[in-house]
């Protein structure tokens, strides 16, 4: 498993999450002059899009993010993003943000699958900065703040292996085992079995710095060429016509990463029989999880950077839905696994006391702390974290 994943799992799904609110807020526009109060306008768009865009790439966020570190649960991270979908104004419910989390998984694992070179997962997240920044590109502040971390994985994974992003690209792998949820867009292009795999291609151009297969050379014992054998592939494969760029302004070449939302077709996530099946008959253990400590903490740095911003009228936030209708919103929460059941849990935090190096956990400037997380970290309770001043 290799510790420089996280970042690259983080960016890339946030990316494909902003682009699922970005077309749904763009579906449900109203003009501004004939909105009523509860619909929403082109403004609002905006300023959703700015305020997560503004939390996800926070500053100390990200350099918490960039340390070496194992993956935690997949529920562990999805409490992340749950926080993050609300960093604004709109609101979602359980079967939205469900809903919403499928598409953002099953996107990136597609992603990631169909990377040509294990180091073209960097090229994919390079694409999602680059949409990121076209959201929110009259906002100079937080376009600063998604360059710097341009930068950062540049300077982090810039000088990394073939074999360190193989292993990069494994640990991503492992992390979407087991995950077949059905998307319409996957499914009518063809690149999706019904019982939600992918087709893997067998056309198309080859990983930079390959050759077109069909080709045998065969070598001496002095290492020259003495004969070449021809095959055919069965395939229709082309050389790669150059390779990405890796700087901060450039042509990407690979499409993988992109806004798949940005030509309105509806999107829809079915999982399968066997999934829906293996979801109502089996629950996971509700033992405690030995990493349960780990886990929060992780929870706790991540979200201790983040400053949610609430209006101060509870009914100023909006609601969305990742629905056509609101009869399939209510029917998917009624079918939803009891295992996905999120619990809250309190975390009462005073203020770090200047020169205290005692505290590991960046605490939010809040008194207050709530944290959606799944039945698996810990039982309900209220963990109370005070610094502790020494002498040292």
């Amino acid at each position: 498993m290799s510790v420089r994943t996280l970042p690259l799992l983080f960016l890339n799904l946030g990316g494909e999450m902003l682009y699922i609110l970005d077309q749904r807020l763009r579906a449900q526009n109203v003009p501004g002059d004939k909105a009523r109060k509860d619909e929403w306008t082109e403004a609002d768009r905006g300023r959703v899009l700015n305020d997560i865009v503004s939390t996800m790439f926070n500053r100390k966020f990200m350099e918490e993010l960039f340390k070496p570190q194992e993956l935690y649960s997949k529920k562990a991270l999805r409490t992340v993003y749950d926080r993050l979908a609300h960093a604004s104004i709109i609101r979602l419910n359980q079967a939205s943000m469900d809903k919403l989390y499928d598409l953002m998984t099953v996107a990136f694992k597609y992603q990631v699958l169909m990377c040509p070179r294990p180091k073209d997962v960097l090229l994919v997240t390079f694409n999602h900065l680059d949409a990121i920044k076209g959201l929110i590109r009259d906002s100079p502040a937080i376009l600063n703040q998604v360059d710097e971390t341009f930068q950062q994985l540049t300077e982090v994974y810039g000088g990394l292996s073939a074999g360190e992003f193989q292993l990069i690209r494994q640990t991503l792998l492992i992390f979407f085992q087991d995950l077949h949820i059905r998307v319409s867009i996957f499914l009518k292009d063809r690149v999706q079995n019904s019982n939600g795999r992918f087709v893997l291609p067998v056309s198309g151009p080859v990983p930079w710095g390959t050759e077109v297969p069909g080709l045998i050379r065969m070598f001496n014992s002095k290492g020259e060429e003495v004969k070449t054998v021809e095959f055919k592939h069965g395939g229709n494969y082309v050389a790669a016509p150059k390779e990405g760029s890796f700087e901060l302004y450039g042509d990407r070449v690979l499409k993988l990463g992109t806004n798949m939302y940005s030509v309105n077709r509806p999107v829809e996530t079915h999982m399968s029989g066997a999934s829906k099946n293996l979801a109502s008959q089996t629950q996971e253990s509700i033992a405690p999880n030995p990493l349960a400590k780990e886990e929060l903490n992780f929870l706790a740095r991540l979200l201790g950077g983040m400053e949610t911003k609430k209006p101060s009228d509870p009914e100023a936030r909006f609601r969305l839905n990742l629905f056509a209708t609101e009869e399939e919103e209510e029917q998917a929460a009624l079918t939803r696994p009891e295992e996905l059941s999120y619990e809250v849990i309190n975390i009462q935090a005073t203020q770090v006391c200047a020169g205290d190096y005692t505290s590991q956990i960046p605490l939010p400037t809040c008194n207050n702390l709530e944290l959606r997380r799944p039945p698996l970290l810990l039982s309900n309770q209220h963990v109370t974290i005070v610094p502790v001043l020494t002498n040292r």
